[in-house]
């Protein structure tokens, strides 16, 4: 008998045995003899059966999908799956939103285990990652076989998402034949930032007889990139003009008062260098026929630096905007598109960070089959990352009264702002600020899980098991204490520098690498010492142990083909989080100390997932379940802040007593398979969303807070304890459990190949995605009452994608396009403007491969064909220019052998 040899691209993995997201051994008639599956067709084919075999609603992507497009890391990659919307920070994706639910919404589990990623991006796409959405980013896709998108819950699968669960898995030895080498060798070239690019990928894999399995995957990447454009810092009607041609009354005047104005009408100019190691070791051992063992270890080294400068003009300053005279404006809805200030003042700055993520885990699984109806699977791991932006080091200049122009009258990229003679003279300028901000996070999952399967015939099979998860998470930062320009002189400090933006002159900005090496500023010690930001330190554990039943079942109702599940998945969190108090209410100094505030939940949640064939190769789904999404880790800070005025007492801050946000969700579908590679499906789907959090305002008393009591009596010391004291209700305006909403929307795919129209056309093929999502959720004022109604934050209305490929035994082809529509980033904006929000997108991608022999293949990709930019505003009534920024067009050739 031939040996078996499940192959990279094999889709049947017994998808429905998602508790640990591996294969079980098919029963002995389906078992097939020898699977080998390859090229992009081969992928499809794998990524079809995989959905088709599923119970729930999946999507999935094997490895040759992934190797052959222009995916830089896996955010791209996944971004082809419907319903999947990426974000992207330095030109490449970092995080997903799921069928319009955002990052925080969905769980990512590596070889079988959630684990989380946080890295470092600019202040417009979130800064350091302190929430609980993973960063795709820290990764490179050549280290997965696979990714699997499940989108409805089942029993097996440990809760937290509502978004989807979102499973990577890295190659296996017992994938490949006895023996794989495969060496990759990439050259890239980035339109605006014009460097050459190395990548390197190595992969070798070998069989020691038929039960001992070894393989090493290792990937480096190095890549520049320039990120440039403009920005304003929002806009603002807060700050008044001083005068408008030397009047300070009459019509024009007013006008000009009452309209908004950029704060920080601003060019940016940010170069990023971004290099990513990744190491992927698996150890696959057979001692027996009924027995496996895995040792998976994945490592992940993310380094990146980042250099912004900006020559900007200065808005947001009540006293410098009242001291403009401006000479003409022009207005469009409530905005001024268009003011000459002669007297204005100019700010530049230079700021530059260091970044590191270092992703380590192991995870061991074994699986036994005590007999042909009963099996054992367990996993035991850990999963840590440590992010580190030891310098984020920022020097800023200012020229007061050297004069600025602002020209938003066209489009976003049309921006136009010019600067007074004077800022180009450096005796115009005086240093105003000196900033080091070193900050960091850190997140850690530890999980054990045991859970065993019994066929009570050969019709049902029943799942029971339990889990043990511990998470930890912490983040700091500091910052100096003065961060005024602490008397240096700029005299001899400023230079020059030549972003091309604008009308193309070199500006002068402040020479940073100078003045650090000069004053040593980030020495950490004298007047450069650093001192704790209490805000932005703070920590959150979890410890959650569930278990769970379920019924799997495959039957038949008449003629018709039934299959299915129907569990239920209990858990109980213990959760603690950290906040500063005032401990010693009679001691003057000002500091004070760290303390755990406790918090505990519990929930059962069933799900129910139906699949039958009505008709041959004709599958209709149903799927019904209940989840949950923990709460943000910044709400969770218990940094609560009492206030007691006379007779009003007040609590401000986070709430560690936030509850999950849960959901029921309802899944219908219908899929069509046409061929081994055509097939064509629509799912529509409705969560409804029981609550969502939201700053609102309750009264709650300090005690039943956990709130010490002598962060109380600090405040209450000059009132009589009976009108203060720590069992009074106070009104708490913090994050709470507000209204939710439904959710609903629906997926249609469709691929096929052309072999229908004739041989000419067999080669060539198409595989396309379209997904509508809508919601509306109420957004609450503090005291309770409606504010607005609107979208969810990430939500794009519509995502789609369309690929058209041509394929034949030595040459492959590939285009792809990838869209999403705007999507709000704050529903209820700030300075006064109505939401704030980002233009939608449309990725174009390119890739192209030549078989030059068995071993050898030549590949060219190029991505982001069309520039696309990315363009945020706010307020919806004017979308006034917020941040709009191009990273160019990447193109890489590259050559790849295997054996």
């Amino acid at each position: 008998m031939k040996k078996f040899y499940i192959k990279p691209l094999v889709a049947a993995i017994a998808l429905t045995a998602a508790g640990q997201g591996y294969a079980q051994e098919a029963s002995a008639e389906n078992t097939l003899e020898e699977v080998v599956v390859t090229g992009f067709r081969g992928s499809l084919q794998s990524s079809l059966n995989a959905k088709r075999d599923a119970t729930g609603v999946i999507d999935a992507i094997y490895a040759e999908d992934i190797a052959d497009f222009p995916d830089n890391n896996l955010a791209e990659s996944l971004q082809r799956i419907p319903g999947v919307a990426i974000s992207r920070a330095g030109g490449e994706g970092r995080q997903i939103t799921v069928r319009g639910l955002g990052p925080d919404f969905t769980r990512v589990r590596l070889n079988g285990m959630e684990a989380m990623s946080s890295t470092g991006g600019t202040d417009a796409v979130g800064g350091n990652n302190r929430g609980r959405s993973f960063d795709f980013n820290t990764f490179s896709a050549d280290l997965f076989s696979n990714l699997i998108v499940r989108k409805t819950n089942s029993a097996e699968v440990e809760e937290g998402s509502l978004g989807a669960t979102v499973d990577l898995r890295t190659a296996r030895p017992m994938d490949y034949d006895d023996f794989t080498l495969s060496a990759g060798v990439q050259a890239g070239y980035n339109s605006k930032a014009q460097e050459i690019d190395p990548k390197l990928s190595f992969l070798v894999s070998n069989q020691f007889g038929d039960s001992f399995g070894a393989l090493l995957s290792v990937s480096y990447s190095d890549r520049a990139i320039t990120d440039e454009g403009n920005s304003t810092v929002r806009w603002s009607n807060s700050e008044n003009f001083g005068s408008y041609q030397g009047a300070t009354t009459g019509e024009d005047f007013e006008r000009l008062n009452d309209a908004f104005h950029p704060r920080i009408p601003r060019y940016d100019s940010y170069t990023h260098t971004v290099q990513r190691t990744g190491v992927a070791t698996t150890f696959q051992w057979l001692p027996t026929d009924a027995t496996e063992l895995v040792l998976d270890v994945l490592y992940s080294k993310h380094e990146a630096t980042r250099r912004e400068v900006f020559m900007q003009g200065v808005g947001n300053s009540t006293s410098t905007v009242g001291t403009y005279d401006v000479s003409a404006f022009e207005i469009e809805g409530n905005t001024i598109v268009y003011a000459n200030i002669p007297n204005g003042a100019v700010q530049a700055e230079d700021r530059y960070d260091e970044m590191s993520t270092d992703f380590t885990q192991v995870t061991l699984t074994a699986s036994h089959e005590f007999t042909d109806r009963l099996r054992l699977n367990a996993l035991l791991g850990n999963a840590k990352s440590e992010f580190s932006n030891p310098i984020q080091n920022t020097i800023i200049a200012r020229a007061d009264g050297v004069g600025l122009t602002w020209d938003y009258r066209g489009e976003s990229a049309d921006t136009l702002l010019t600067f007074g003679e004077g800022a180009y003279n450096e005796d115009s300028w005086e240093l105003s600020g000196i900033r080091q901000r070193p900050q960091g996070t850190n997140n850690q999952f530890n999980n054990a899980s045991f859970d065993l399967e019994f066929d009570l015939n050969d019709s049902v099979t029943l799942k029971g098991g339990v889990s043990v998860k511990s998470f930890e998470f912490d983040s700091y930062q500091s910052r100096l204490s003065d961060e005024t320009s602490h008397g240096v002189d700029i005299d001899g400090y400023m230079t020059t520098y030549d972003s091309g933006l604008g009308d193309g002159k070199p500006w002068l900005v402040p020479d940073r690498v100078k003045l650090v090496a000069d004053y040593d500023i980030l020495s950490g010690s004298g007047e450069w010492a650093l001192a704790p930001r209490q805000a932005d330190i703070f920590a959150v554990t979890e410890d959650t142990t569930s278990v769970f039943a379920q019924m799997d079942f495959t039957t038949t109702l008449g003629d018709v083909p039934v299959s299915g599940d129907v569990g239920v998945r209990y858990f109980t969190t213990d959760q603690a989080s950290t906040g500063w108090y005032d401990l010693t209410p009679n001691d003057d100094s000002s500091e004070k100390s760290q303390v755990w505030a406790d918090h505990s939940y519990s929930d059962l949640l069933p799900s129910f997932n139906l699949r039958f064939e009505p008709l041959e190769d004709v599958v209709l789904r149903m799927s019904m379940s209940e989840g949950i999404a923990r709460a943000g880790l910044t709400s969770l800070k218990a940094d609560q802040t009492v206030r007691v005025d006379g007779t009003s007492r007040a609590i401000s801050g986070g709430n560690p007593l936030l509850e999950p946000t849960k959901a029921t969700s309802y899944d219908v579908g219908v899929e069509l398979y046409l061929s081994d590679t055509s097939a064509l499906s629509m799912t529509v789907f409705k969560k409804e969303i029981g609550s969502h959090v939201q700053s609102l305002k309750d009264a709650k008393t300090p005690a039943e807070l956990g709130i010490p009591d002598a962060e109380v009596v600090a405040q209450c010391s000059s009132l009589p304890e009976e009108d203060c004291n720590s069992n009074l209700l106070f009104d708490r305006t913090v994050p709470l459990n507000g209204p939710g909403g439904d959710l609903f929307g629906y997926e249609l795919q469709y691929q096929t190949d052309f072999g229908v129209f004739g041989d000419l056309w067999q080669d060539f093929g198409f595989i396309g995605n379209y997904t509508y999502v809508k919601t509306q959720v109420q957004y609450l004022n503090s005291e309770g009452e409606l504010d607005i109604v609107a979208d969810l934050t990430n939500l794009s209305d519509v995502t789609s994608s369309a690929t058209l490929y041509y394929e034949n035994d030595s040459f492959s082809a590939r285009i792809a396009v990838v869209e999403r529509s705007d999507y709000l980033t704050d529903p209820r904006g700030r300075n006064s403007n109505v939401q704030h929000g980002t233009y939608g997108t449309s990725n174009v991608d390119f890739s192209a491969a030549y078989q030059l022999n068995d071993s050898l293949k030549f590949t060219f990709d190029a991505s982001n064909l069309t520039n696309e930019a990315d363009d945020q505003w706010v307020d919806v009534n004017d979308k006034r220019l917020s941040y709009y920024h191009e990273t160019g067009t990447q193109f890489s050739l590259g050559a790849q052998y295997k054996f």
